[in-house]
């Protein structure tokens, strides 16, 4: 035999310890998404619950909400960035060199 009675018992017991190790780690991913899957599910069922107390008020303010501010954001914000960098780069310059003078 090429590979004496020792190196395999040593090898069936290397073996032995993987085999129980990835047991361990499966059953603990296992346990993880159980967990996840039942957060989410309660999740899920306390949004349906607040759907149901108030509709009308509920739901559609979240989406219109998100759509209101992104809205608000966008445009103004530039146009005033614009106007005040001019500003500041025209004005400043000329104040400085006054004081250095």
């Amino acid at each position: 035999m090429a590979t004496s009675k020792a190196k395999r018992v040593e090898a069936a017991k290397k073996a032995a310890r993987t085999r129980k190790r990835n047991a361990a780690l499966k059953a603990a991913e296992a346990a993880r998404m159980a967990a996840r899957r039942k957060r989410s599910r309660a999740a899920k069922r306390a949004a349906a619950t607040r759907k149901k107390a108030a509709p009308r008020r509920k739901a559609p303010k979240r989406k219109a909400a998100k759509r209101r501010t992104a809205s608000k954001r966008a445009a103004p914000k530039r146009k005033a960035a614009k106007r005040r960098t001019a500003s500041k780069r025209a004005a400043p310059k000329r104040k400085a060199a006054k004081r250095r003078r």
